[in-house]
Order: structure tokens, then C-alpha cells, then sequence
């Protein structure tokens, strides 16, 4: 792995972008990596306002989730530069973990699913705040779909705005159904609703969406993201996409969409599955539930069915659609993005 980081990206001036090259990653015909982590230090002396993230890959990359963390030797510090064993941290003692990750450093991209290239462009003024002595972490799902040998480089480059030009920091909001189990030949649905009242710290909902992005693999045909209304009246769509893999499942919400006069959150997922056996959550040929975006609410956020993957249930039948829906939230966390 080579990184190049070029200098002046301090608080008085944006300087010119941050590039970081990574692999090039071999794969066989058929091979999958699951398990593929990789690091790099920023060497920061400044506070960075991160303005656009761009991704280059090659057919190969499934998805990525890249975050900033402190570069402290007792958490994520010891992870070595390049690239390493997510589950077995290269000595660390302990896997790299992305929800930690998130809530103790903060969400810097998320890749739509096998798309090669992808950009998230903040308006101008938006930024992700990424403090002094910082490093850059990922995780990338690596899938060899072709029945030839192939080889997958990795480009990630940041831009950054200075600090007088900043006038909205983002924040992280990940909602996921991880009680997903799709029946044999047939489409199906998955829904879980979150109350964000219920938080632990009683954090206020007075913020706002400014991006959003889906993430569910080849049986996936479509994620609605809704705010329920407190008053009853209905509900509001966030983002809503019919997009399949490969294509960009995400984008800035313009106008942002406001939070204040919702309470709940709902996430619905839309598969269908073609073949003889029931499929649940997993890498490969598994699949996922996951809505993901940023705000400028002062905390970073997690909601959802997050702490299993039992059986979702029985499901009742809406025009020849098995429609499940969650019994129960069973996480909400809003964290201090500071």
C-alpha cells in the first residue's frame, strides 16, 4: 500500500486534496474477502474539514465502509499501516469493530454496493470534522464474481475546506434490520420502526438529514427510509430508491429533510428471491438491511433491529409480498460526534 498525503490542509486554508492509494488486491475466479481491513495515518497537526470523498476501484470491490478514528495505541492505533485482518487485528488482541469505530471516531464514506467509482459531494459549507492525530480505517468486502483472475486497486481522495469557510458539520446515522430471513421463490419485505425519544441521554431530534444511502446486495430490489409524525397524521419519506446493485444508492436530500415534528424512524426492505432456500443476513450470498446518512445533529446515531438475527417472525401477505415486520426496536444510541 502507498499513501500519498499532501500538506496544507490545516484550519486557514483547504489545500490541495488527500490521496491514498491502497492494494493492488489479487482475487481468483469465485474468491471472496470478507475479512480485508486497511489503515493509514493522516499525520494531522490541524483540525481537517473534509468536504467530498471520492472512491476508485475496479470490478471486484462489493463495498466499503471507511472511518476516521483517534490514532491512539490502545484502540486503533496498533492497527498497522496498509492492510490487515479485520477479525484478527495483526496482533492487536481485538477485531476491528465498525460500530466502535463510528461512535468513538466518526463515519467518513460508505460505498454504494459493487459500484467502482463513487463520490460523496457535500454543499458547500458542509463538512465532516476530523480532529488532530487522526487515521483513516476501512473495511472492504472484496467478491470475485468472474471466472477469470482479476487484480482490484483502490483510490481514496478527500478534498477539505477551511475552517472560516465551515457552516454545518456532519454527523453519522446508521439504522439496519439484521432480523432479515427471505423465503424461497418469492419477494418479501422487512420493516422495523425506532422511537428516537427512547435514547438513553434523552438527546433532542431537532436536526436534519442531509444525505442518505442504501445498502442491501443482489437480491435487493428496493429501501424506503421514513419519519413517522408525532401527531399522528402519517408519515414522511427520507429517501426512497429502487436502484440495483451496482448502481449509486444514495445522494444529498435537497431540500434536507427536517427532523423536528418526528419522533420515529421507519426502515423497509424489498427483496426478491429467486432460488430454493431461505437466505438471511450475511456477506456473499447473504444479504443486508442498512439506511445510512449524515446530519447536523450533534451526535452520532444508531437505531434499529441491531442485536439479532433470529427468525423475523410470521409474515402477513400483501398482493403475493411477505410482509414482516419487527416486533421491536432493540437499539437507539446517540454518542457525542465530539
Amino acid at each position: 500500500m502507498a499513501a500519498v498525503v499532501l500538506a496544507g490542509c490545516g484550519t486557514d486554508s483547504a489545500g490541495p486534496p488527500l490521496v491514498f492509494h491502497f492494494g493492488p488486491y489479487a482475487l481468483q475466479p469465485g474468491q471472496e474477502d470478507t475479512d480485508l481491513c486497511v489503515a493509514v495515518t493522516l499525520h494531522n497537526t490541524d483540525t481537517l474539514f473534509v468536504s467530498s470523498v471520492e472512491m476508485i476501484g475496479a470490478p471486484g470491490i462489493h463495498h466499503s465502509n471507511w472511518f476516521w478514528v483517534p490514532n491512539n495505541t490502545g484502540t486503533f492505533g496498533a492497527f498497522p499501516e496498509g492492510s490487515f485482518s479485520c477479525s484478527q487485528g495483526d496482533g492487536m488482541g481485538h477485531p476491528f469493530d465498525q460500530q466502535v469505530a463510528a461512535l468513538f471516531g466518526g463515519v467518513l464514506f460508505a460505498q454504494s454496493t459493487q459500484v467502482t467509482q463513487d463520490i460523496q459531494q457535500f454543499p458547500p459549507g458542509d463538512a465532516i470534522r476530523i480532529p488532530p492525530d487522526a487515521r483513516i480505517v476501512a473495511n472492504i468486502h472484496l467478491l470475485n464474481a468472474s471466472d477469470h483472475s482479476i487484480s482490484v486497486p483502490l483510490m481514496l481522495t478527500l478534498a477539505t475546506i477551511p475552517e472560516k469557510d465551515v457552516t454545518t458539520l456532519m454527523a453519522g446515522f446508521s439504522m439496519e434490520n439484521l432480523g432479515i430471513a427471505l423465503p424461497p421463490m418469492m419477494a418479501s419485505r422487512f420493516t422495523v420502526e425506532c422511537d428516537l425519544s427512547q435514547n438513553s441521554g434523552h438527546v433532542p431530534l431537532d436536526f436534519h438529514f442531509f444525505h442518505a444511502l442504501a445498502h442491501y446486495h443482489q437480491f435487493g430490489t428496493g429501501l424506503t427510509w421514513e419519519a413517522v409524525r408525532d401527531d399522528g397524521s402519517g408519515v414522511d419519506t427520507i429517501w426512497s430508491t429502487t436502484e440495483t446493485i451496482g448502481d449509486s444508492l444514495g445522494g444529498m436530500l435537497d431540500p434536507p429533510f427536517v427532523m423536528a415534528g418526528h419522533s420515529k424512524l421507519r426502515l423497509t426492505c424489498d427483496y426478491d428471491n429467486p432460488g430454493d432456500t431461505t437466505i438471511v443476513w450475511g456477506n456473499g450470498g447473504g444479504e443486508m438491511c442498512i439506511a445510512f446518512g449524515y446530519t447536523d445533529s450533534p451526535y452520532v446515531w444508531t437505531a434499529g433491529l441491531i442485536n439479532t438475527t433470529d427468525d423475523p417472525g410470521t409474515p402477513t401477505s400483501d398482493n403475493g409480498v411477505a410482509d414482516f415486520t419487527a416486533p421491536a426496536c432493540t437499539g437507539v444510541l446517540a454518542v457525542s460526534a465530539n
